[in-house]
């Protein structure tokens, strides 16, 4: 039985990576969502966890398509702990601003899983859904450091 190709378990781990990423910023969005005060911010912590779901459900139909399965599914233990984190602060009365901190180094984490991940040898099919994706987990980075800027 032939052993799948050096590259292809490259970018099966890669992907797995991304999938886990997703899970861990789709529920630490909630997360932090419900806790923040702002309910602007609350909202749209909330919307954008949603697109985190929708990312995931979006890479899992490419990966099928490209006759990636075995997709994980579940989120990393450092995701969890940087949610037990968030919550520490919260309730030492850290507030929106530290609620904000943590999301920012979240997303921190998910642009760098995707900047590897796309570094590795793809379909073009996948490469473009995660392209797309890094972009707009950018844009949203962005908007939580402009939020985060307004309220120090």
């Amino acid at each position: 039985m032939p052993q799948p190709s050096r590259d292809l378990q490259q970018t099966e781990s890669a992907i797995h990576t991304v999938l886990e990423s997703l899970i861990d910023s789709q529920e630490a969005l909630v997360a932090i969502g419900e806790k923040l005060e702002d309910r602007n911010l609350k909202c749209f912590f909330l919307t954008e966890s949603l697109t985190r779901a929708q990312f995931r459900g979006e890479l899992e139909s490419v990966l099928n398509q490209e006759g990636i399965s075995n997709l994980r599914e579940s989120g990393t233990t450092a995701g969890a702990l940087h949610r037990v984190w968030a919550r520490l602060k919260f309730k030492l009365g850290g507030g929106d601003h530290t609620l904000l901190v943590t999301a920012e180094q979240g997303e921190d984490a998910a642009r760098e899983v995707y900047d590897n991940a796309i570094q590795a040898t793809l379909p073009l099919p996948l490469r473009q859904v995660l392209t797309s994706q890094a972009a707009h987990i950018q844009e949203t980075h962005n908007f939580m450091k402009a939020a985060l800027d307004r309220i120090q």
